[in-house]
């Protein structure tokens, strides 16, 4: 019987590993797979709300890290993942995206000489300014099999020498979560209970300090907002690191009351405000890639992006910071300027199949 330990860290990890799980029980004769939950971004409540929506079992392991800075936060996790290792000895270390939790679980596994497998390798924004960059660049050096959404993420690995026989193009573990809970997605009563009409309203978040750390850029984006809240509604959903600078710069008071703010929201509802909203604006990396998916027009409010086929096929288009930039192409999407819709390779909701399959093949063999 081989044994697999599955790393999630942050709340986007959770829906790449529960396609993952679910994939692994069709070996349960050959395989023993385990969940460890760092806790590098950890609210009790939206984790309980995810893992019950995307029916995940409550982690083997859960370690508390908790919050702190880059370097305390992912020396943490490699002191208490070590002990993980050490107590279970398994053959194979999942690791997904590229939060801290990535780069130092991957690390104590490969110096412990087991084996680790990246998934969503390969995707690179080019700009090291980035914490997530470095950490998926560390990753994908070191790591034994890499799993990769899209054609770039190939392209890329290739320019950085790793060989081409770890490498597969599997397609998108995040699409497959969406695939497998849609049914359940539909039953979301969310566009009730914010009084919202489908199509009939923008959706936005942000979270990236070049958007929410600095005054002057985001009281831009809001006074965007309020602009398109006179003939839109505006949801928000506020993530902690805005609503405190929103609060440090005294601009809450200065936000439409036509536009919605809220706490972060459960997998289903937001899945369903995305699929209906007439437009989104973001700088989250997995957004541009579900409102690809579901078809709807993304702004993406960043000056790169690691997921370029969401603008070579998808519906999303990297526009930056330039405020002028931002409001003109708001303003097409609203007068109806079409936007790229094309099937994307592999986003067919069996890339976990996909991954299991090979692992069996390449690391059980």
């Amino acid at each position: 019987m081989m044994k697999v330990i599955s790393v999630v860290g942050a709340r986007p990890n959770f829906m790449k590993i529960a396609p993952i799980h679910f994939a692994w029980q069709q070996y349960r004769d050959k395989v023993t797979h385990l969940i460890c939950h760092t806790g590098q971004h950890y609210d009790e409540k939206m984790s309980k709300v995810f893992f019950d929506e995307l029916g995940l079992p409550k982690p083997d392991y859960y370690l508390g890290v908790g919050s702190g800075s880059h370097a305390v936060q992912t020396a943490q996790v490699m002191v208490e993942f070590e002990k993980v290792l050490l107590q279970e000895n398994p053959d194979l270390v999942i690791v997904v995206g590229d939060v801290n939790s990535t780069i130092a679980c991957t690390l104590v596994a490969k110096k412990m000489q087991i084996k680790v497998a990246h998934v969503e390798a390969g995707l690179r924004s080019f700009d090291r300014s980035m914490p997530e960059e470095i950490n998926r660049i560390l990753t994908d050096a070191i790591a034994d099999y890499l799993f990769v959404s899209e054609q770039s993420g190939i392209t890329n690995l290739a320019h950085e020498g790793i060989s081409d026989n770890k490498v597969f193009l599997v397609g998108n573990v995040m699409i497959d979560s969406l695939v497998s809970n849609f049914l359940k997605i539909e039953q979301s009563d969310i566009l009730a209970a914010f009084d919202l009409q489908a199509s009939k309203y923008i959706l936005t978040t942000l979270h990236r300090p070049n958007n929410v750390d600095r005054e002057d850029s985001l009281r831009s984006i809001i006074g965007i907002l309020n602009k398109y809240s006179k003939e839109y509604k505006v949801v928000f959903p506020v993530h902690p690191r805005t609503k405190s600078n929103l609060e440090t710069f005294q601009l809450a008071g200065h936000i439409s009351d036509n536009i919605i703010l809220c706490d972060p929201i459960g997998y289903s509802d937001f899945i369903w405000l995305v699929k209906n909203a007439m437009l989104i604006l973001t700088d989250s990396g997995g957004i541009q890639e579900e409102s690809s998916f579901l078809q709807v027009p993304c702004i993406t409010l960043r000056e790169n992006t690691e997921r370029p086929v969401t603008m070579e096929l998808g519906t999303n288009q990297l526009i930056g910071t330039d405020l002028k930039k931002i409001d003109k192409a708001i303003e097409e999407v609203l007068a109806g300027k079409p936007v790229h819709r094309r099937t994307i390779p592999f986003w067919d909701g069996k890339a976990a199949e996909r991954i299991c399959r090979i692992l069996v093949e390449k690391a059980f063999s």
